[in-house]
């Protein structure tokens, strides 16, 4: 080996490649466990382990970063509730059950903070985070709208009366599922979950004909 081989720097290898999909991960528990505003960008910078001005490049700001993020989320977990309602060999009842129970095993798995992500971060925000606010409600609003398109479909296929209000029910089952989260987030467990789901089949015979005796009673 020659003198010159003997002193030849090492290199230093290639820098590490920001791995997105890592950090949207780890912003995305961090913001569903403390919220939008509580979540400051030193916080994302430890907890992604990216450096500011790659954060910066990536999404623009820390709003830029929450908006990846909700899509992130709703990728996963809008996406699990979207495939309980999508076996069409099932009935409307088994694929609300369904729906509820993916649900509560979410809010409930010990994995990520308890409870929706979305009710968690709205119900925290300020008057000043109108946009993201705004942002959150029509994101949410789309998932629910998935349930509402379930309804409608059984529907129109003469699964359920065609003087059901779909509107009312879909609502009502959107109440349920807050109240869910706000109990997870609580510290209930999914056993206890299950039995609000319990309940809440033993009602589906009166439930999923919501708006059917007004419209007897008109006629």
């Amino acid at each position: 080996m020659t003198e010159r081989e003997t002193s030849a720097p090492k290199s230093r290898g290639r820098p590490k490649t920001f791995d997105r999909q890592a950090a949207l991960d780890k912003a995305l528990d961090l913001f569903w466990r403390h919220g939008y505003e509580a979540t400051s960008l030193s916080d994302l910078v430890e907890a992604t382990g990216a450096k500011a001005p790659t954060l910066y490049a990536e999404f623009t700001n820390k709003e830029g970063l929450f908006r990846a993020v909700v899509d992130r989320y709703i990728e996963i977990y809008g996406v699990q509730r979207q495939d309980a309602l999508s076996c069409k060999e099932s009935s409307v009842a088994q694929g609300i059950e369904r729906y509820f129970r993916s649900t509560a095993a979410c809010f409930t798995d010990g994995k990520n903070p308890a409870g929706c992500f979305f009710i968690c971060t709205s119900t925290a925000l300020s008057a000043d985070s109108t946009a993201v606010a705004d942002m959150l409600r029509s994101r949410h609003k789309n998932l629910e709208n998935q349930l509402k398109a379930f309804l409608l479909a059984r529907q129109a296929s003469g699964e359920l009366d065609a003087q059901t209000d779909i509107v009312a029910l879909t609502s009502f089952l959107a109440c349920i599922l807050q109240g869910m989260s706000v109990q997870a987030r609580e510290g209930a467990t999914r056993h206890q979950l299950d039995s609000i789901i319990a309940t809440l089949m033993l009602q589906w015979p009166v439930l999923s004909r919501t708006g059917c005796e007004k419209a007897i009673v008109e006629n």
